[in-house]
């Protein structure tokens, strides 16, 4: 499990880090992986992200939140009426991206989740001809 999320540090966080992809430069936090030497995005763009998911819109300091599974997304973060998981997709690679929103605090997050079962997550599933659609 250590090498698929080494890997998905350098998929989705590290693509826009002027250091290159090296996951040292992370560290575990509570919500996840948070990293310590560049944000994450360029402007308004997550890189290594597909459509819906990559942009930031207002949302200037979101961060992404890598889990090892659904289990230990679900110790860390309770989806509740606080925190409003809103679109779930899954990859390619078989990772689970949720989009939410947390109304109380008027900010967006992005968890993404290497293990799991996409059907345990209520949310608004979307598919990748619905990616295709979106500008």
């Amino acid at each position: 499990m250590k090498k698929e999320f080494e890997a998905a540090i350098k998929d989705y966080q590290c693509p826009g880090c002027i250091l290159g992809p090296y996951p040292d430069c992370f560290e575990k936090s509570d919500g996840g992986i948070g990293c310590t030497m560049a944000m994450p995005h360029i402007g308004k763009f997550f890189l290594g992200l597909p459509r819906g998911f990559c942009r930031l819109g207002q949302q200037r300091g979101m961060k992404i939140y890598i889990f090892e599974s659904l289990e230990q997304q679900q110790k860390q973060w309770e989806y509740d009426c606080f925190n409003v998981p809103v679109w779930k997709y899954k990859n390619e690679k078989g990772h689970i991206l949720i989009r939410g929103f947390m109304p109380r605090m008027n900010t967006g997050f992005l968890h993404i989740i290497i293990k799991g079962d996409i059907s345990k997550v209520a949310c608004l599933e979307i598919k990748d001809k619905d990616i295709k659609e979106m500008d």
